[in-house]
């Protein structure tokens, strides 16, 4: 699975995705600019520890993307889309991309690439839910789909005896 974040603006947020990436083995695709340097403490900090365990990688635009992903299927999540998440099926080897946190994935981009247009529902009075809360809800829907595979599906409580 990979997620494509296209001119991300808030290193907090990259920061959370990284992570989120991390934890389900998910690639993560960088389309630059970026609004931040990838040495950010900020970065670092909400990615914690596992920022050097991330499969990243950077790109100077999204012809740069594409001329290295020749074929791949690109799902573009806007609130622009007539259809939901839920509505589509993901492969494992899929793209989910989000834009920018100030104005999304660029219309031209969008208007190309409508068949492949994702939403998540939400109110008509909010603009947009955080970035990195939107690609953890679109992402898991993605792993769920594909039976979490690879991921653990289970833990294990460690019962103690109380007094």
């Amino acid at each position: 699975m990979h997620i494509v974040l296209h001119q991300p603006e808030i290193p907090q947020n990259t920061g959370n995705i990284g992570r989120t990436c991390v934890a389900t083995g998910t690639s993560l695709h960088l389309i630059e600019p970026l609004g931040f340097r990838l040495n950010e403490k900020e970065l670092k900090r909400a990615g914690m520890d596992y920022w050097d365990r991330l499969d990243v990688a950077r790109y100077m635009d999204f012809n740069d993307f594409n001329e290295k992903h020749p074929g791949a299927k690109i799902w573009m999540a806007t609130t622009k889309a007539k259809r939901s998440y839920t509505e589509v099926s993901f492969g494992m080897d899929d793209f989910i991309m989000f834009g920018k946190e100030s104005a999304g994935i660029p219309e031209e981009i969008l208007v190309e690439n409508e068949e492949n247009c994702i939403r998540i529902p939400m109110g008509n009075d909010i603009r947009s839910l955080n970035l990195s809360n939107s690609v953890a809800i679109v992402l898991y829907e993605a792993l769920r789909q594909n039976d979490f595979k690879g991921l653990e599906k289970e833990g294990e409580l460690h019962r103690l005896h109380w007094k």
